[in-house]
């Protein structure tokens, strides 16, 4: 370029103003031949540059986030501490149970419920993170519930970085990989509380003591397949003490981009673990007058899970606008056998009493749509419903023994519709406002409002797709 400009310069000073035109366009024709010189040469350094560089991990799942621990390491842990709590009115119901299921955590609350059914104030969920990677070859996380004064692991695993071909090995506990929004913690959710069908199979999510296998296959298409065995202790299983394997699940995944704008995800999971009197709270048929009595199931029970992410963002940027369209759909079947027990005297079922085989199977679902319609402003609808199900079993002696009015042998139909709207100062802070139109109790329609906050504090990683 300086030769340029002292040809320029030279040709200024050395041509008069009356020079001849056929030396001007001389001097021309040679800077650009000298231009075109210095632009082959910078392309062509730009093309040494890009094949020296190496080529990203295609084995890698786009949903593992692709800087997630980069500079994290085991002498400087990435540390985040989310805050959560929240204001909720509700209607005053002596217990809550989702009509025609068997509810989760035996009376009526979940092994995972964070306080979601509590009225008034309250410190809802809390969450301390801790992740690094170990080595080359490794990489832990610990995700620690906080609420009041009690301390919950909901996670503490250990991931492979470098099994290559696509392998990826976790070990420890963890959220099942199965559905779309089982793996996500209750401050990534888009409404204030878990759709109702979760909370009807799992509690809240379904959590593993175990190892989860996912292989990601190196095609244009995400295509992800996933295998996990655990101890199977979460609800809908129990803890049955036993060296083999309690639970186990598969789950495949694909998706990819439609244009600039487009994204979408769909899946197909299915988990089996067993149960070994597994309580639930019923009311006896007891003359004396009605007795509370757990009732016990011992069997097996699987779960289907397909779920559906469409998510639209203008020229892929969602920082001004963006739609994300979610559904999952579930069914439950469960076979085994059916008993109660109490230790007051009069009652039917004093001492534990056999009241045979039963078979049950439950579907629902949800669906939800969540719009940003301008910069940290988000509005969405959810729909919730469960079919009334089926239950086969010897009604004579079960109701022999257990009252038919019940809320597990109902036959209804859940339904819940939700309204929310949320702001984010950043993604850091967020605060959200929701109402619900809850019909899941027969007999009840509870119009609920919620207010929550959610802060985060320290490194934390990007949530998944």
């Amino acid at each position: 370029m300086l030769r340029i400009g002292l040809l320029v310069a030279a040709a200024s000073l050395a041509l008069p103003a009356a020079a001849a035109d056929e030396d001007l366009k001389a001097l021309r024709e040679e800077i650009a031949q000298m231009k075109k010189a210095y632009e082959s040469r910078i392309e062509a350094l730009e093309q040494r540059l890009a094949a020296a560089e190496p080529a990203p991990d295609k084995s890698q799942s786009p949903q593992d986030g692709g800087t997630r621990g980069a500079a994290a390491g085991g002498f400087n842990p990435e540390v985040s501490l989310i805050l959560q709590g929240q204001y909720r009115r509700l209607k005053e119901v002596p217990e809550r149970n989702i009509a025609g299921t068997w509810p989760a955590g035996g009376h009526g609350h979940g092994d995972h419920d964070h306080g979601s059914d509590e009225r008034g104030f309250s410190l809802d969920h809390s969450e301390l993170v801790v992740s690094a990677n170990i080595n080359p070859y490794f990489r832990g996380l610990m995700n620690v519930a906080l609420k009041d004064g009690d301390a919950e692991v909901e996670e503490a695993y250990f991931q492979t970085l470098g099994l290559g071909q696509g392998f990826t090995l976790k070990g420890g506990r963890f959220l099942s990989g199965i559905g779309y929004i089982n793996e996500q913690h209750p401050h990534a959710w888009d409404f204030a509380d878990a759709p109702l069908m979760m909370k009807a199979l799992f509690g809240e999510h379904y959590g593993q003591d175990g190892l989860q296998l996912k292989w990601v296959a190196p095609t244009d298409l995400f295509m992800e397949f996933g295998a996990e065995i655990g101890r199977g202790a979460g609800f809908p299983g129990t803890d049955r003490n036993k060296n083999s394997a309690g639970a186990s699940a598969l789950f495949a995944h694909v998706g990819g981009d439609v244009g600039r704008s487009h994204a979408w995800r769909a899946g197909l999971s299915w988990l089996t673990t067993r149960a070994r009197e597994r309580e639930a709270h019923f009311e006896d048929t007891d003359a004396a007058g009605p007795n509370e009595v757990e009732g016990l199931f011992s069997g097996r029970s699987r779960t289907v899970v397909a779920d559906f992410v469409w998510k639209w963002a203008p020229d892929g940027n969602p920082r001004e606008r963006n739609l994300k369209l979610q559904a999952e759909v579930f069914r439950r079947t469960e076979h085994g056998d059916l008993a109660c027990a109490s230790d007051v005297a009069t009652s039917p079922c004093v001492g534990g009493l056999g009241l045979g085989n039963l078979r049950s199977a439950q579907t629902g679902g949800y669906a939800q749509a969540v719009w940003q319609f301008m910069p940290r402003w988000r509005v969405g609808y959810r729909y919730d419903w469960l079919n009334a199900g089926s239950k086969r079993y010897d009604p004579a002696t079960v109701f022999a023994a257990l009252d038919p009015a019940n809320a597990y042998f109902a036959r209804y139909r859940p339904q819940r519709h939700t309204l929310m709207a949320d702001w984010s100062q950043d993604e850091f802070s967020r605060l959200r406002l929701q109402f619900a139109r809850d019909r899941s109790m027969q007999g009840v329609t509870d119009n609920q409002v919620s207010l929550q906050y959610m802060m985060s504090l320290g490194a934390h990683g990007a949530h998944k797709f």
